[in-house]
């Protein structure tokens, strides 16, 4: 009686229970219900984005390729670097494709982590080359980057492997001192053999990233060169810095292959799920048909 008394005071009825059921089972909707234009459902239109913005790129690109075409005389050089935009537009979104792949079905970061980061090569390489191409005067500069982050590839391919052993196999350590001895292969097989276990993980580990420091700095080595007019890139002669820097470069990148070999060698049945040697003859692949007509 009470509150019936207190309700006409004030003019408004109280609301039913079955009739505030619903604004509250409303509520609760409302707030469970994902937003489509949210960044946590990112997975469902990062892909029709990327379609898009392809699209886009190609009713840019190629009138703005046509235009340039008709504006200069047409020569081989500029054939090819038309015919070299062509397999960029073809190359990047393919590329682009598989990695947003690996982005929207992210279950495996430890392994899709390297993974993204040694898919990113091929754009990174293709567009380098199709610069370099259209603007030989600043080839210097972007091949700069493009081998800065080739010695990037190479340290995440070995971060891949052993990130998949690790998984694996957590006694990783113990597996390769059960595992008998492996000898050096030629020209290193007068030297003793690095012992199984600990011993020869670390300095197969050791031998690969060493590559990612010598390449950067004989990199900006190189470009402190060009600027001073002492590079002379092309040109096989000790007068010049191009000639020691090309020596360097090749003798620690080989050192860095015969430590992927060897680590392949003695736990190749560890990593044949995973087929690393077809993997690692891509990214080598990439890089030689990218750059030998150069």
């Amino acid at each position: 009686m009470r509150v019936d008394k207190t309700v006409r005071e004030q003019g408004s009825p109280l609301p039913s229970p079955s009739s505030s059921f619903p604004l509250l089972l409303g509520a609760d909707l409302c707030e469970n219900m994902p937003c489509t234009c949210t960044w946590r459902n990112w997975r469902q239109w990062i892909r029709p984005l990327a379609v898009v913005i392809y699209l886009v790129s190609i009713v840019v690109a190629v009138p703005l390729c046509v235009w340039e075409l008709q504006k200069l005389e047409v020569g081989i050089h500029t054939k090819a670097w038309f015919i070299a935009g062509i397999f960029l537009l073809l190359t990047i979104p393919i590329s682009l494709w598989v990695i947003l792949q690996h982005l929207v079905h992210y279950t495996q970061p430890e392994l899709q982590k390297p993974i993204i980061r040694i898919l990113w090569m091929v754009p990174i390489y293709s567009l380098d080359s199709w610069i370099a191409l259209k603007y030989p005067n600043i080839a210097i500069y972007v091949d700069t980057c493009r081998e800065c982050y080739e010695a990037y590839v190479i340290y995440n391919f070995m971060g891949f492997l052993t990130n998949y052993l690790t998984n694996r196999y957590p006694n990783l350590v113990l597996i390769l001192e059960a595992k008998d001895q492996q000898k050096h292969f030629p020209p290193l097989c007068c030297c003793p053999p690095w012992t199984m276990g600990e011993v020869l993980l670390f300095r197969c580990k050791l031998g690969v990233l060493q590559y990612t420091v010598v390449r950067p700095f004989t990199t900006i080595v190189a470009l402190i060169c060009e600027l001073l007019d002492i590079y002379d890139e092309g040109n096989f002669s000790f007068s010049n810095a191009w000639t020691y820097l090309v020596i360097i470069n090749n003798m620690s990148q080989l050192f860095a292959m015969y430590c992927l070999l060897l680590f392949y060698k003695v736990l190749k049945e560890e990593l044949s799920p995973i087929q690393p040697v077809g993997k690692f003859l891509c990214v080598k692949l990439v890089v030689f048909v990218s750059f030998c007509p150069k």
